[in-house]
């Protein structure tokens, strides 16, 4: 199933109108991140008609949490921004999600504030950009517009699928990782570089981390190759028996 979700969302009717929107189309997963006026809500209760009422609703601290047990994120951006990340329309993001969803990942699009969207660290958490065509004079798309859109291409790809529906692809052992497992990794990765003063210039050192992390999950990377990595770390350090790596 896909899960939606909202970064830092402002306005309670938003998010009512984004919830009101996933049940029309059958979504049920909906995600808040730090929703500026708390949860729960009244305004979104209301603006909702129902619908939270018949969904789950979970709220976390940080984006990290909120898609750490997802294998793939698409983060919405009206320009693709100066990452090198794969971009999707609406139409090719509901597709590449239920064949990434029929391969039994986990798959979730993100969604920023109102007024800020997402920013370059948001971002670089996400495996690939997901960029609605809009008119250039006038791009600006409402929240509960935004996940509409979204809810519908992703119903619709569905139906078309379900006529037509190919087997689906057998992994095998390189299943992708989780995005938690994913950012344990370059946090421990971050740990090692700060220990051997690899980032000398610190004003420097956001944007270098920011490029580190895009590297690593815009590579789709599995949970083998994770624990690979994690090996490398640890033959680096001469250190055989390193209990940071997952077993």
């Amino acid at each position: 199933m896909l899960s939606i979700i909202l970064n830092n969302p402002q306005m309670g009717e938003n998010i009512g109108a984004a919830a009101r929107s996933m049940q029309n189309f059958g979504l049920d997963d909906l995600r808040l991140v730090k929703p500026r006026d708390g949860w729960p809500n009244p305004r979104a209760e209301a603006t909702s008609s129902g619908a939270l009422e018949r969904m789950q609703v979970r709220v976390f601290d940080t984006l990290a949490e909120a898609i750490a047990d997802l294998h793939f994120t698409f983060a919405t951006t009206v320009r693709p921004r100066d990452m090198i990340k794969p971009i999707f329309t609406p139409e090719s993001a509901a597709i590449e999600g239920h064949k990434k969803i029929k391969q039994d990942q986990n798959v979730g699009i993100v969604f920023g504030a109102e007024r800020s969207g997402l920013d370059n660290d948001d971002i670089s958490q996400c495996q690939a950009i997901l960029s609605i065509p809009t008119n250039p004079d006038f791009s600006s798309l409402n929240l509960g517009q935004a996940v509409l859109l979204m809810a519908y291409e992703w119903m619709r790809v569905q139906d078309e699928e379900t006529q037509t529906e190919p087997p689906a692809l057998d992994l095998g052992d390189s299943f992708p990782a989780r995005q938690d497992d994913v950012h344990q990794f370059i946090k421990r990765l971050e740990d090692e570089l700060e220990e051997r003063k690899f980032f000398r210039a610190k004003d420097l050192k956001p944007t270098m981390l920011v490029n580190i992390q895009n590297l690593f999950t815009r590579a789709d990377i599995s949970d083998q190759e994770l624990r690979t990595l994690h090996g490398i770390l640890s033959a680096l350090r001469g250190n055989k028996t390193d209990n940071k790596t997952p077993k």
